[in-house]
């Protein structure tokens, strides 16, 4: 392996730039193709290190191929059989073999002869269809919005596109950047009513001796204004693993992260209660400043009667809710896109759960 790192989008487009598209134009004059690397893998999103290197990652990309023309008379095997017999043993230094283990993963391997290498060759609609549920190449429908996870919207407009030769990808990853502003608003909602239906247990569950039970709480609640933060900076949140990361590369207030932290770091509910104010809001101001509703105040107040501190979040969805002219999305039930209902703490019962989901997924 070479001495140092380099990241995964580099690697990505040498094997393209120095392997691939000269094979391509060799053996295949005027074949339009695109070339890219987007899909799963922490490159895709930037977030790969050399830890990474060790299962999953190496010189790979996709290989977009028209449907028709001269793609189908020469076929995914050609290529594939020329990629495999021709590719150089190394790129930058790296194997360009990926060798399948028994735990399903690959593994950067040098190898003799035949090259197991990382390029997938596909059509674009069908790649496409299949990582997201939908082809955008048609058509983007509220459902398809909805019902599809923030990660894999990430997964389609990050990484790289190294050649569109087909003249669709760039389109699709621009149409496919950010939610239209109606989804965008009614997530957001969403996101805040996730925030209001929890904010007070905390206090609830310190009061009873369950600190435990606070901690918990406390850190679903880090979690979903983090989450909600990078909704507002118009980023898809990616899943667990690199949410922290994607979270700290946002320009954010000052104190925030520091009361996030001291939320998870403290020990009794108070402690714990006085930092979520600071970032309840700090976030409040945050949405105030993008101008999508009149101003909300977002200073804490008690909970109803009882001796906790909280923002009463549904005032932002509320707000936001009112300034959505989709009617669809209004008379939508208020539990989200598929990351938030799947994860919802919300009391409702099976029956309206249910009714939420069909709606969610298939509105009419």
């Amino acid at each position: 392996m070479p001495a140092d790192f380099i990241s995964g989008v580099e690697l990505s487009r040498r094997l393209y730039r120095d392997a691939v598209e000269p094979l391509l134009s060799r053996h295949f004059p005027g074949l339009p193709h695109t070339a890219a690397l987007i899909g799963a893998g922490s490159e895709v999103l930037g977030f790969d290190t050399e830890r990474s290197t060790d299962h999953d990652w190496g010189p790979r990309l996709q290989l977009f191929l028209a449907d028709s023309g001269l793609f189908g008379a020469i076929g995914f095997g050609a290529i594939d059989e020329l990629l495999s017999t021709q590719l150089p043993a190394t790129i930058a230094g790296y194997p360009t073999s990926l060798v399948p283990t028994e735990h399903g993963t690959r593994h950067l391997r040098h190898t003799t002869g035949r090259v197991q290498h990382g390029v997938v060759i596909a059509s674009l609609s069908s790649w496409l269809s299949g990582h997201l549920g939908f082809d955008p190449l048609t058509a983007i429908t509220t459902r398809d919005w909805l019902a599809t996870p923030t990660q894999t919207l990430a997964e389609v407009t990050a990484g790289a596109v190294h050649h569109d030769g087909l003249g669709l990808l760039h389109p699709v990853r621009r149409a496919l950047a950010w939610y239209p502003d109606d989804v965008w608003r009614f997530v957001l909602a969403c996101q805040w009513q996730r925030i209001s239906q929890e904010e007070s247990f905390v206090g609830r569950c310190g009061e009873v001796g369950d600190e435990l039970g606070s901690a918990v709480v406390a850190a679903r609640l880090v979690r979903d204004l983090m989450r909600l933060c990078l909704l507002l900076h118009r980023s898809y949140p990616p899943y667990s693993k690199w949410l922290g990361t994607a979270f700290a590369r946002l320009s954010l207030p000052a104190q925030l992260s520091p009361a996030l932290t001291a939320a998870l770091a403290a020990t009794n509910w108070q402690d714990r209660e006085a930092a979520l104010v600071i970032a309840y809001e700090a976030v409040g101001a945050l949405h105030n400043d993008l101008g999508l509703t009149p101003p909300v105040d977002p200073s804490v107040r008690p909970f109803h009667n009882r001796p906790f501190r909280v923002l009463h979040a549904e005032r932002f969805t509320q707000a936001l809710l009112g300034s959505i002219d989709d009617p669809v999305l209004r008379a939508l039930p208020v539990t989200g896109a598929i990351d938030q209902f799947v994860d919802s703490t919300d009391a409702l019962s099976h029956r309206t759960r249910s009714r939420a989901l069909g709606t969610v997924l298939y509105p009419d």
